[in-house]
């Protein structure tokens, strides 16, 4: 086995969705488990989600929902993204969900099913604020989309939906804005619309920002493995990370002072130092812009990282005097002893989104799962 992997602890994966159902009592959840699972794993977290119960798993395109079905998972699937027309008859011949953006694509999504004499779940999706897909909420359009679901033999309309562009921030006024938006709507068309219509509009920063967004459900993402959506707003569950990546220990040199490290020169020994390599480089998805500003920790003390990022290895100055031996855990995201690295502090040195660090890492490295119970 590699000595660099990725160990995810599917037993605080069900501690954080109970704690989700706890906070919100009276609504369906749709777990997202897109882009893998933002770097879980599709699969072995979806299975244990469906053994909870969950109401949805959400995926982005139509290739994850078929790795969900392909893998046996009966639990209803919802694709999140923009579809394409070619892959329509996917959906219907694999159960999954879609969201419907706009009437052209409504129609592409009748005539298909009409084509394979199926029956099409839709949600219907409104643009609030974010312009990415759906219709504006203030479009007549959503009307004619309406009418034209509920009057198909072809369209089973499911749900509506929208999406918080500014959920985790201290500012709520533009969350507050959009939630009245989406409400106008669903109250403009409530004559029309299915009674039992599923209304969900809340992502993780939505779910802990006010219990107004949750309606009849939410989408929980970065809580569900751990990651916070606002450390204004940490207190309100207890979090635990799911994902832990480790290492160790591959080799071990004195660095004399004035000697460089790695390529481009950028860190030089202002003295004889004790420097350690570890296997785990930008080639698994490490970001090379931690080169110099990470840490790890070995044998419970934290270290930076010193020199650039190589694909597969980076450097660690342990001091003169630091111990670490051939074979050493290293924790470059997760826990030793009473210290920790958090994903959120990696991505504010490397000045981007936790998001973004975990689904950068890839399939390269291993995945170890702690059992859920």
């Amino acid at each position: 086995m590699r000595p660099t992997f990725l160990q995810i602890n599917l037993k605080n994966l069900v501690h954080n969705f109970e704690a989700i159902k706890k906070f919100c009592p009276n609504t369906k959840i749709l777990a997202a488990v897109k882009a893998n699972a933002y770097g879980h794993g599709l699969i072995e977290c979806s299975k244990v989600l469906e053994k909870l119960s969950v109401d949805y798993l959400g995926v982005a395109f139509i290739e994850e929902g078929l790795q969900l079905r392909k893998a046996g998972i009966k639990t209803p699937v919802l694709a999140l993204g923009g579809i394409s027309g070619r892959q329509i008859d996917l959906f219907l011949d694999y159960e999954i969900d879609i969201l419907a953006s706009s009437i052209s694509k409504l129609e592409q999504i009748e005539n298909k099913a009409r084509e394979l004499k199926k029956t099409a779940n839709i949600h219907i999706k409104i643009d609030t604020g974010m312009e990415r897909v759906g219709i504006h909420h203030y479009s007549d359009d959503i009307e004619l989309i309406i009418k034209k679901a509920l009057s198909s033999n072809y369209l089973n309309l499911v749900g509506i939906s929208s999406h918080f562009a500014l959920s985790e921030s201290t500012d709520t006024s533009f969350t507050e804005q959009q939630l009245q938006n989406f409400k106008e709507v669903v109250l403009k068309f409530e004559n029309l619309l299915p009674k039992n219509i599923i209304r969900h509009i809340a992502n993780s920063g939505g779910i802990l920002s006010s219990r107004d967004n949750h309606l009849n459900m939410v989408r929980p993402g970065r809580i569900l493995y751990g990651i916070s959506a606002g450390e204004h707003q940490d207190h309100k569950l207890d979090l635990r990370p799911v994902l832990s990546l480790l290492s160790e220990v591959a080799y071990f040199k004195i660095v004399r002072e004035g000697n460089s490290v790695s390529y481009g020169r950028t860190w030089t020994a202002k003295k004889d130092t004790r420097v350690v390599t570890i296997p785990l480089g930008y080639g698994d998805g490490i970001f090379r812009s931690l080169s110099n500003k990470g840490n790890v920790i070995i044998r419970n003390k934290v270290y930076p990282i010193v020199g650039t990022i190589c694909m597969d290895q980076f450097m660690v100055d342990i001091g003169p005097d630091g111990t670490a031996y051939n074979g050493d855990r290293v924790t470059f995201i997760g826990t030793d002893g009473d210290k920790s690295i958090k994903i959120t502090d990696l991505a504010k040195l490397a000045s981007t989104d936790a998001l973004e660090i975990l689904t950068h890492l890839n399939t390269r490295l291993p995945r170890i799962y702690l059992p859920e119970e």
